[in-house]
């Protein structure tokens, strides 16, 4: 499968998206002296590049995939983008407690692409 089909493609794009958006929402936290202004016309401008990814990743995934696990897909590489962002660059803890409740949200998704359940 090549990295341009559309069943990888988007997902190579919503991965980009959320490192933009992650440094966007959490990457001013590095910079506390930073004027609150500041902080918010720089997160506009980054979160534009995400918007620039996500935008076509959803219109493209969307050939081969729901809208439903286009979300479900994007919250889990949110997660695993913020876990890994918290920690090399925020230098945080990341704690049993994270892994569990990431892990429960990742069971989550997998219900979204298991299908119907029969009743």
């Amino acid at each position: 499968m090549s990295l341009s089909s559309p069943h990888v493609l988007p997902l190579l794009l919503l991965l980009a998206s959320n490192v933009f958006m992650t440094t966007a929402w959490y990457g001013h936290l590095r910079f506390p002296g930073a004027s609150l202004p500041v902080v918010i016309l720089v997160s506009w401008g980054i979160a534009l590049i995400e918007y620039c990814l996500a935008v076509p990743a959803n219109r493209i995934g969307h050939a081969v995939y729901s809208a439903a696990e286009l979300k479900t897909v994007q919250e889990v590489i949110s997660l695993a983008v913020f876990a890994v962002f918290s920690v090399v660059v925020l230098g945080e803890r990341f704690t049993l407690n994270h892994l569990v409740g990431f892990a429960l949200i990742a069971l989550g998704a997998l219900f979204i692409f298991r299908g119907p359940l029969s009743s």
